[in-house]
């Protein structure tokens, strides 16, 4: 009986702090309709800074407390609501899922800046951990009374505040008719941001709170992906209801507890499947609440995509392979494996454009089907032993193919779920696989057959050998993996332009539209889902192959999240932004860092510059991830409607194309650095578009949008320019009549009448 008491009070201890993380997620949804995947990153740096003012600095408990509920979590929350999520209302729903997360990889970039991974901290209980009493015979500390009461309270406050106070009304009406509330005299911003004050402010008090409880150490994705686990205790509300948002986080404290408590010891699967128990429920949950019914009339959303012919992608694929042998030429053996690294990375990122750019569906763990084709392919596909091993051809077909089964399988109780649902119902998938699959290295015995999945946590990937083609050579498997990329892409871009992909197309844009046409939903949702997962799987397993050896940390979920956010940033419709997004997440960013780090090294009387820089660049990924909302469409659309308006302006194009050859016969010959080379390159690429405007702007804005852009020159008003208000404007600009009126108001104008 005891027993029983004891895990019951550490179970309600850890539920209590899932509703407070939880309830601060429903505040924040039913007022802004945007669910923050950053919360437990929210939670992540309020328990830093709180570890930095009561431990780092010594500042006393109370006054650390304030500091970090009072003033962090109330602005924190103003300032991404006010900064970010005000403009986000009419963006898709893929677009809010990347936004946030990219805030949740910037904030842990920025715990490991103030707060360097490697060195240990650890927090704590209030009032000591000896600090006790005893209730029925089990000893109850006092920070754990403290998570209780406050949860209770916190769930109760809410409760009340929602249903019987006029500001609790107006939250909830927010995001479902924010004009009409307006006419109502309720200003719609305030009250969101107020929802945002409050619920950053429960995200900082869970941190500190369960710090402590889950062992007192501080590690930021530890601590992230801990609160993450409040996302189930959300979903038993929808995200609605406060009551059963705290009965769900209960029943998760509760539950994972009496997993450690009863479970037999010689069940070595035991702990793994209580660090899985929150997204095992999330997934359940999903699947068995009842969804929104299909919509026949949808938002229209500032994303556009334009699909190319399947002519100029061949020509395209043929121009990369082109490209990519090129830059090889330049490339010492290292940095080719390193390219070849961000090609897997790219070949992952198609899964994306199919599923999301194409079909509209949400997948937040396209790595994780890529651990399940290694897995396969470690255990079925390797030939040889020692030096002389290798991967066959069997391995890949096999692991492709149960991959792709595996997606269709995941992808079957999700049918009927979409968007938000769905992404976290992936989540869920690929965090259970980290946390149940990839841990598991004990040995197994099955009729007579002894095994484990993931092998001593560290499983060597041997490279392809199929006859002659022999992927040892750092070379053939760049160009190996080039090719599969650029034939997959047409192969993707000719699925687009057919019968099928319009009807992906049709169930994107409205799913009750499509059903009534007699499209059939399911099939559809499981082709594409299965599809999808072969080609992750495929991806994956390439990566494998060339990072030589892969651990659990290579196929997390904030590497899937990272990839994702940098496909949306490139444009997630385009298979060039699959490339990018790919390049970027794959190596872009990590060789840009330890090119800093070696720069300080080889420095030392510039390190702290290049070391701040370094900083800024693990930070940049999620930046520019944030500023997905001001471009949605992404970084490549934005690129490719630069590029079609010189069509008229040829000597533009001309001379940037002479610009590049230049630069890569001088970096050919050795006489240009390759980092010198691949900046001039950037820059031009970029730039041309801009210098496109400047030096030809009637070919490439056409004549009467360049004129309208012409400076304006006040002396010609009347005779060669029109006279009209922006003329009139331009004018008491010029001859600073704004100024001298303003001025006059004021009762100042003499300031401004110059003396002679």
């Amino acid at each position: 009986m005891d027993t029983f008491l004891t895990f019951t009070i550490v179970g309600l201890v850890l539920g209590s702090v899932y509703a407070i993380a939880a309830s601060g997620l429903v505040l924040t949804y039913n007022t802004s309709g945007i669910f923050n995947f950053a919360h437990g990153a929210q939670a992540m740096l309020g328990a830093f800074a709180y570890w930095q003012l009561r431990y780092g600095w010594g500042l006393p408990t109370p006054v650390a407390l304030l500091l970090v509920l009072g003033v962090l979590g109330p602005m924190t929350g103003l300032l991404l609501y006010v900064v970010i999520m005000r403009g986000m209302r009419d963006t898709a729903e893929v677009t809010k899922i990347v936004v946030t997360v990219s805030i949740l990889l910037g904030m842990v970039s920025v715990s490991h800046w103030f707060w360097h991974p490697e060195t240990a901290r650890t927090m704590t209980m209030f009032f000591g951990d000896q600090a006790r009493i005893d209730l029925f015979g089990v000893t109850i500390r006092y920070h754990e009374l403290i998570c209780l009461a406050a949860a209770v309270l916190i769930a109760v406050g809410l409760r009340i505040m929602f249903v019987r106070t006029r500001v609790g009304v107006a939250m909830r009406g927010v995001v479902d008719d924010p004009d009409l509330l307006r006419l109502n005299g309720h200003d719609p911003d305030r009250l969101a941001a107020l929802s945002w004050m409050m619920g950053s402010t429960l995200a900082v008090l869970a941190g500190v709170l369960v710090t402590p409880i889950n062992g007192g150490t501080l590690e930021a994705n530890m601590l992230t992906l801990l609160v993450i686990d409040a996302f189930a205790a959300a979903m038993f509300g929808r995200l609605r209801s406060i009551p059963r948002t705290f009965a769900g986080a209960l029943f998760l404290g509760l539950a994972a507890t009496y997993v450690l408590a009863y479970f037999p010891t010689a069940w070595t699967w035991t702990s793994n499947l209580r660090v899985s128990l929150p997204m095992i429920a999330l997934f359940v949950v999903l699947v068995v609440l009842p969804q929104d019914r299909l919509r026949g009339a949808v938002t229209r959303t500032r994303e556009r995509y334009h699909v190319p012919s399947v002519r100029k992608a061949i020509a395209w694929a043929v121009a990369l392979v082109v490209i990519v042998y090129a830059i090889r030429l330049l490339m010492v053996t290292s940095a080719v494996t390193t390219l070849t690294i961000g090609m897997t990375f790219a070949i992952i990122a198609l899964s994306l454009t199919l599923l999301t750019g194409y079909a509209g569906e949400m997948n937040l763990a396209p790595v994780s089907f890529g651990a399940i084709a290694t897995i396969v392919a470690f255990h079925f596909g390797i030939s040889g032993s020692g030096l002389a091993a290798h991967l066959n051809l069997w391995g890949v077909a096999l692991g492709v193919a149960v991959t792709a089964v595996i997606g269709g399988l995941i992808a079957l109780p999700a049918l009927r779920l979409r968007g938000l649902y769905l992404a976290l119902a992936t989540m869920a998938f690929g965090v259970f696989l980290s946390n149940m699959v990839l841990r598991d290295t004990t040995q197994h015995e099955l009729f007579g057959i002894r095994f484990s999945l993931f092998t001593d946590g560290n499983i060597a990937i041997p490279p392809l050998k199929v006859g002659p083609l022999d992927l040892r050579n750092e070379t053939t498997f760049l160009m190996t993996v080039t090719v599969i990329f650029a034939v997959l892409g047409v192969g993707l871009i000719a699925l687009r332009n057919s019968g099928y992909g319009r009807r992906l197309a049709a169930m994107k844009d409205s799913p009750a539209a499509a059903a009534m046409l007699g499209q059939s939903l399911v099939r559809l949702k499981l082709g594409v889902f299965t599809l999808s997962a072969g080609i992750a799987g495929l991806g994956g397993l390439f990566m494998s192959s060339a990072m030589g050896s892969v651990s659990n940390e290579s196929f997390s979920i904030m590497v899937s999240l990272s990839l994702l956010m940098l496909t949306v940033v490139a444009g997630i419709g385009y298979v060039s932004g699959a490339l990018f997004g790919g390049l970027l997440s794959g190596v872009g960013f990590a060789v840009i860092m330890v090119s800093f780090s070696n720069l300080a090294a080889g420095q030392p009387e510039l390190a702290g510059m290049w070391t701040f820089l370094g900083r800024v660049a693990a930070v940049s990924p999620a930046l520019i991830g944030i500023g997905v909302a001001a471009n949605p469409s992404g970084s490549v659309h934005q690129m490719v409607e630069g590029y079609r308006r010189l069509k008229n302006a040829k000597p533009v194009l001309a001379g940037g194309a002479v610009v590049v050859l230049v630069s890569y016969l001088l970096a050919l010959v050795g006489v240009l650095d390759n980092w010198w080379f691949a900046s001039i390159t950037i820059a031009t690429v970029f730039m041309l578009p801009v210098m496109g405007q400047w030096l030809m702007p009637e070919a490439v804005l056409g004549a009467e949008e360049a004129q309208r852009r012409a400076p304006l020159v006040p002396e010609r008003v009347g005779i060669d320019e029109p006279y009209n208000e922006q003329a009139r404007d331009e004018i008491d600009r010029e001859l600073g009549i704004d100024e001298l009126l303003a001025a006059r108001a004021t009762g100042s104008e003499k300031e401004l009448i110059p003396h002679g």
